[in-house]
């Protein structure tokens, strides 16, 4: 379908939002104008409100007519002087794709490539044209790969996409907003009546009477009836215009064909399954690992540690590799399954381009490095900026010790509940256990918590175990138990204290040592954290220790030699 076809199609699609919207208030005037002929008229004011009610949020959406503005994207602005290799890259790809070269590259945070336009009259009239892609996903492409999502991106460019998108996302925007006019007032009525119902329910039984129950289930029917019949559209709409958005992307895909290579098109689009779940995991996993702790990566290395995850965990990525997605993950999405169009890519002709050598694309990049950094500040908010930075060795360690920190914390507060220890000072107690913790989700976070305090509590507590036997008892009822530990009596009872009391006294253990640099946390990029023991024997030999200071007969000693002597 042409350009000018798909076009007119977008138009009567958004007539059609239209067309249906002044349908729903004829009917609307229709209804109030036959009940006129039949009811009286207290019945007809009130039908009057509804009326005028249930047709608000159908003017609100016609009259909408601008489109919600998209919040601009947070990048780093690239200039042709600043980098000419880039910019002599997409010129390239553009020309032989046949099309005009965006006006502007932006190198942002996902990963991602994407293309727009500002058109104007309807996109009958081109305008700035942008160029998004994500540092991410160069740190995962060669340039040949890199060049095949580019030459994807301007194929956008070539059939017109980019200008007939705000015309076909300005018609879904507006059945959203009327949809979602609709359902807002039909949860408000029902929400209303629910607090109704509820006081007269009070009301009742606080005079004797028996209460009715709570029904709402049939308020708001009406604006959900209007709700339904813009859905249904929306569906079609949505239906009308996905087969042509695919059509776009496999289009788009034969333009990457032929600018890149079948091999490096079909690479491409795998390694796009790859990348994404890989930089979620590691921005959850360690970009981000020390932000309760009020750390960061050093400068560069936010976005720039990701290539050091993907070679780390080149085999264990492989598997990802092939196993392709054979249905989009959203049904509207625009983009047809994977394993579709990898298909379609590989199925065309060899073209012998197979065997092309190629450097990494953030060698296009003039400072890749330098890039990374000039990111942070554009899309990190000024309180993460100002956390302390460490190297990828100290951030792991440090990040893990305070979580260790934190996660004695309870055993702590049971500590001074029994007097083992001495509260901690006004204004330093440790939240509650159970309190929600920071989202480390991703690198906007501010620190929710400074670090925890040394772990100074091991001493006491021995000194208590080897004074008082029936402090461990005590200890462990101030912990939570499941119905079946607290049912336990006799041999089981002891048992699951004895296990309880180990697994605090080993993390209390584990933080002591911590403190002392005995232990350290070791990074690893291909596999958990670990923790590094001075000696081979170590973890044995604390193990024992362990077992002994929590066995019936309580032996402290070697507890004390292994981890608090000097």
């Amino acid at each position: 379908m042409g350009a000018s076809l798909r076009a007119l199609r977008a138009l009567v699609l958004l007539a059609g939002f239209y067309l249906l919207s002044v349908v729903l208030l004829v009917l609307l005037g229709l209804l109030y104008w036959g009940a006129g002929l039949w009811l009286s008229g207290a019945i007809m004011g009130k039908l009057l409100i509804g009326v005028v009610v249930l047709a608000i949020p159908v003017l609100r959406g016609m009259f909408m007519l601008r489109t919600p503005k998209v919040d601009a994207m947070r990048g780093v602005p690239v200039t042709e002087a600043r980098e000419p290799v880039l910019w002599r890259t997409v010129h390239e790809i553009a020309a032989e794709v046949g099309t005009r070269a965006p006006d502007e590259i932006l190198l942002v945070e996902d990963v991602n490539a994407a293309v727009s336009e500002d058109a104007r009259l309807l996109g009958l009239r081109p305008g700035t044209r942008r160029l998004v892609i994500g540092l991410p996903l160069m740190a995962g492409l060669d340039e040949w790969q890199l060049r095949a999502v580019l030459a994807h991106e301007m194929g956008h460019y070539a059939n017109l996409d980019t200008r007939l998108t705000p015309l076909i996302v300005r018609g879904q925007s507006q059945l959203r907003r009327t949809i979602g006019h609709f359902h807002d007032r039909a949860d408000r009525t029902k929400s209303r009546e629910r607090v109704r119902q509820e006081e007269r329910a009070a009301r009742r039984t606080a005079k004797g009477k028996k209460a009715k129950e709570i029904d709402t289930d049939g308020e708001g029917f009406s604006y959900r009836i209007m709700a339904g019949v813009y859905t249904r559209y929306a569906k079609f709409y949505m239906r009308a215009t996905l087969s042509g958005s695919r059509r776009q992307e496999f289009a788009a895909d034969q333009a990457a064909v032929r600018v890149a290579g079948r091999d490096a098109t079909a690479s491409a689009l795998r390694e796009l399954n790859v990348l994404d779940p890989a930089h979620s995991f590691y921005m959850r996993c360690y970009a981000t690992i020390g932000l309760d702790a009020g750390l960061m990566p050093l400068p560069g290395q936010v976005f720039g540690g990701l290539r050091h995850l993907l070679e780390a965990r080149a085999e264990e990525l492989d598997a990802r590799r092939s196993e392709l997605p054979t249905e989009p993950t959203d049904p509207y999405d625009s983009h047809p399954a994977l394993a579709d169009r990898v298909a379609r890519v590989e199925a065309l002709p060899d073209d012998g381009l197979a065997s092309r050598t190629a450097r990494p694309s953030l060698a296009l990049l003039s400072d890749a490095d330098a890039a990374m950094a000039a990111l942070e500040p554009l899309v990190l908010t000024p309180a993460a900026l100002a956390l302390r930075r460490l190297d990828w060795a100290d951030l792991v360690h440090e990040s893990m010790t305070h979580r260790i920190g934190r996660g004695t914390e309870s055993f702590r507060e049971a500590l001074a509940a029994e007097g083992v220890i001495a509260p901690p000072p006004t204004g330093e107690e440790a939240p509650a256990p159970g309190s929600a913790a920071p989202d480390t989700n991703a690198p906007h976070a501010p620190a929710a918590h400074a670090p925890a305090r040394p772990a100074d509590a091991l001493p006491a507590l021995l000194d208590a175990f080897d004074a008082d036997p029936g402090v461990r008892g005590r200890l462990t009822n101030r912990f939570p138990r499941s119905e079946e530990a607290a049912a336990a009596t006799g041999r089981a009872a002891r048992e699951i204290s004895r296990a309880v009391l180990r697994e605090a006294l080993d993390e209390l253990v584990g933080a002591e040592l911590m403190a002392r640099g005995t232990i350290r946390w070791q990074l690893s990029w291909s596999e958990p954290t670990t923790l590094r023991y001075p000696a081979d024997d170590f973890e044995e030999r604390l193990e024992s220790a362990l077992d002994a200071a929590v066995a019936d007969s309580c032996d402290t000693a070697p507890l004390r030699k292994l981890v608090l002597a000097p």
